[in-house]
């Protein structure tokens, strides 16, 4: 018979699962099979650019405008030329400033977001971000899919960066 502590101990961490499940939007679809509407996996892969053809889009002439919505100090560290800042989109306030860096921009603008804060599977920031734009009816956006990080993917390619802001 196993002791009271091992049975606590499976108690709490069974309480623990089930708290997760209930409570954790993202929990319970990594887990019935469906990407919540804020997750990185909400977005068609029609709507992904891979690095490559980023790159190469940026030395064309017909440049998309590219906002990093992730962390301030990676977008200070490290950054795509051209890039703007336009905050995090997992948070409302970054949300806001996305929206603050469009409202000029025509709705057909060619808009490319990228973070690289973390691994797709667990970035915070892209998804909230490509909704917004849509909500705001932008038709013509893309989001970099950036598999690993912005270090590996992007940087450790030998792809140019910007520092500063």
């Amino acid at each position: 018979m196993p002791s009271l502590s091992k049975l606590s101990s499976l108690f709490s961490a069974a309480c623990l699962l089930c708290t997760t499940l209930l409570l954790v939007p993202q929990a319970r679809a990594q887990f019935s099979g469906a990407p919540p509407d804020s997750s990185a996996f909400s977005i068609p892969k029609a709507d992904l650019i891979q690095p490559e053809a980023l790159r190469a889009l940026l030395q064309s002439g017909d440049k998309p405008l590219v906002l990093q919505v992730g962390s301030h100090i990676m977008f200070a560290q490290a950054h795509i030329p051209g890039a703007q800042y336009a905050g995090p989109g997992s948070q409302p306030a970054g949300l806001e400033l996305l929206a603050s860096k469009v409202a000029a921009a025509p709705k057909t603008q060619s808009i490319v977001l990228y973070c690289g804060c973390c691994p797709w599977n667990r970035c915070p920031n892209v998804g909230p971000a490509y909704h917004r734009l849509h909500d705001l009816g932008f038709t013509h956006v893309k989001v970099l899919y950036i598999a690993n990080n912005f270090g590996q993917d992007w940087v450790g390619k030998g792809y140019s960066v910007e520092k500063g802001e």
